[in-house]
C-alpha cells in the first residue's frame, strides 16, 4: 500500500479523477477521526501546509497560548473513497497536526506514534504491526439509530444462512481491497453477530493509519446494509466481547529479529526482552490499549479475553501468546488490547514498553504454558501471577504513576488524557444501573 507520492503526483490525480472534494483527516486524543473537507480548488494551499483549524474544538487539542493548527498532509495517504459519487469524487489525505510556529503538535497521536518509531529506528529497527479486529454488527431502529438487536445465533466460523451478516462483510472486504488493503480473513466470530476481519501486517505507522480507515469502512458499509458496527468492547452482558488483539515483530535490514532457530522456542534475545517489557509495562499500558469503562466489562474471568499478565509459546490463555508460526513470521501477539483504544497510541505504548525492554535486557517471568483461568488464586499467587487492571480507574491510577508510560504519551498528552479519563469514570460510577434496581430495590 505504500506510495510515493510528490505533490504534482496529487494534483494530477485529482484531475484525472475527477475528484472534487479532498477530506483532510486526522485523529483526536481518543482515537476519533475528524476531517476538514476542501474543494480540488484548495488542494494546492492543502500541499503546501497552509489549511488551519480551530485546535480548542477538538477534545485534547487546547492550548493556552493558542488555539489555531495546521494540517500538513502526508501525500501517500491520498486515496479515493469508493462509497462516494462516482462523479465529484471524494479523496482523503491524512495529516499531521502543526502549530502556529510550524512545530509538530506534541498533542497529535500520530506524532507521538512518529516519535516512537523514530526511536526503534535510530536502534536499528522497522516495528510491524499486524491487528485482529472484531466487531459486532447490530439492527438499527427505525429512525436509524443503533440498537444491540440481532436475530442471528451464528458462532464460530458459521456461515450463511445462519450467518446474517455474511453480506455485509462481503462488501466490506471487497471495498477494503478496492482502498488496497490485502485482507488475509474474514470470519464470523464466537457471539452472535460479532465478526472479525484480518488484514495483512505492515509498519506501524501505516498499521495505524489503516486501522483509522478500516472502522470507518466497516461502520459505512454496515449503514448500508441497514445495519450498525460496534467495535464498542463489550456490547452484550453473557457474550464475548470484541478485541484488537496486535502481532507484533521487529525487523533489521528485512529480517524479522524475534526469530532464532537455535531457541528451544525459535525466538530470540530480542522477542524475550521484548515481551520483558511489555509485561513490566502493561498495567500502566493498560489504560491506552483499553480506555473506555466498557473495556473491563470484557476483561473479567470466564470469557476469551485475558485477565493475568502472563506468556506462553504453548497456553491457552496468556496475555502475550507467541503463535506457532516461526521463520519471518515470528511475532508476539498481545491480547488485551481493544479496538476503542486510538491505536496511535496504543501502537507507541507496545513499541516503546518493548524497546525499554530491549535496552534494559528486561528477561520476563518464566512461561504459563497451561490454562491460566483453572489455576486457584492461591496457586497463580505462589507463581507470583498479577492480574491485569480490573476498573479504568484502576487502569488510569497505573498510568499516572508511571513516569515512564507518562513520558512515552508526552507531559500534555498524558495530563489531558488522565484528566478526561478521571471524568469518565467519575462519570460512571455516578450512575444508577439497572443492574442496581433489580437487584437492591425490593430487597432494601
Amino acid at each position: 500500500m505504500k506510495q510515493n507520492y510528490t505533490k504534482e503526483d496529487i494534483m494530477r490525480i485529482v484531475e484525472e479523477e475527477d475528484v472534487e472534494f479532498i477530506r483532510l483527516q486526522f485523529t483526536d486524543l481518543f482515537g476519533n477521526l475528524k476531517n476538514v473537507a476542501i474543494t480540488a480548488s484548495q488542494l494546492r494551499k492543502a500541499l503546501e501546509n497552509e489549511c488551519m483549524f480551530d485546535g480548542s474544538s477538538v477534545e485534547g487539542f487546547v492550548r493556552m497560548e493558542g488555539t489555531d493548527m495546521y494540517l500538513y498532509p502526508d501525500l501517500n495517504t491520498l486515496q479515493i473513497i469508493p462509497w462516494r459519487p462516482q462523479r465529484g469524487k471524494v479523496a482523503r489525505l491524512i495529516c499531521d497536526v502543526y502549530r502556529p510556529d510550524r512545530k509538530p503538535f506534541e498533542g497529535d497521536p500520530r506524532y507521538i506514534l512518529k516519535r516512537a518509531v523514530r526511536e526503534a529506528e535510530k536502534m536499528g529497527y522497522r516495528f510491524e504491526v499486524g491487528p485482529e479486529c472484531e466487531f459486532f454488527l447490530f439492527h438499527s431502529d427505525e429512525n436509524g439509530l443503533p440498537t444491540t438487536i440481532t436475530h442471528e445465533q451464528a458462532g464460530y466460523f458459521d456461515l450463511g444462512p445462519v450467518d446474517f451478516g455474511e453480506n455485509a462483510r462481503r462488501d466490506m472486504v471487497l471495498t477494503l481491497e478496492e482502498m488496497g488493503f490485502v485482507v488475509e480473513a474474514s470470519y464470523h466470530e464466537t457471539a452472535p453477530a460479532q465478526h472479525e476481519i484480518d488484514f495483512r501486517h505492515d509498519e506501524a505507522l501505516a498499521t495505524a493509519d489503516n486501522l483509522m480507515t478500516f472502522k470507518l469502512a466497516v461502520k459505512t458499509i454496515a449503514k448500508r446494509h441497514g445495519l450498525h458496527a460496534t467495535f464498542m468492547p463489550k456490547p452484550k452482558y453473557g457474550a464475548d466481547g470484541s478485541g484488537m488483539h496486535i502481532n507484533m515483530s521487529l525487523s533489521r535490514d528485512g529480517k524479522n529479529i524475534f526469530a532464532d532457530p537455535s531457541d528451544e522456542r525459535g525466538l530470540s534475545r530480542e522477542a524475550y526482552f521484548f515481551i520483558g517489557g511489555i509485561m513490566k509495562y502493561i498495567k500502566s499500558m493498560t489504560a491506552i490499549t483499553n480506555p473506555l469503562v466498557n473495556s473491563y466489562k470484557r476483561l473479567v474471568p470466564g470469557y476469551e479475553a485475558p485477565v493475568y499478565i502472563t506468556w506462553s509459546a504453548a497456553g491457552t490463555s496468556p496475555l502475550l501468546r507467541i503463535p506457532s508460526e516461526r521463520g519471518e513470521a515470528t511475532r508476539i501477539e498481545l491480547r488485551s488490547p481493544d479496538a476503542s483504544a486510538n491505536p496511535y497510541l496504543a501502537l507507541a505504548a507496545c513499541l516503546q514498553a518493548g524497546l525499554e525492554g530491549i535496552r534494559n535486557r528486561i528477561l520476563p517471568p518464566e512461561s504459563v504454558d497451561c490454562n491460566i483461568s483453572g489455576m486457584t488464586e492461591e496457586e497463580r499467587k505462589a507463581r507470583g501471577i498479577e492480574a491485569i487492571p480490573g476498573t479504568l480507574m484502576e487502569a488510569v491510577n497505573e498510568l499516572e504513576k508511571s513516569e515512564f508510560m507518562c513520558s512515552v504519551l508526552g507531559q500534555q498528552v498524558s495530563e489531558k488524557y488522565i484528566e478526561a479519563k478521571k471524568r469518565e469514570w467519575d462519570a460512571y460510577r455516578s450512575q444508577v444501573t439497572e443492574w442496581e434496581i433489580n437487584t437492591y430495590l425490593n430487597r432494601y
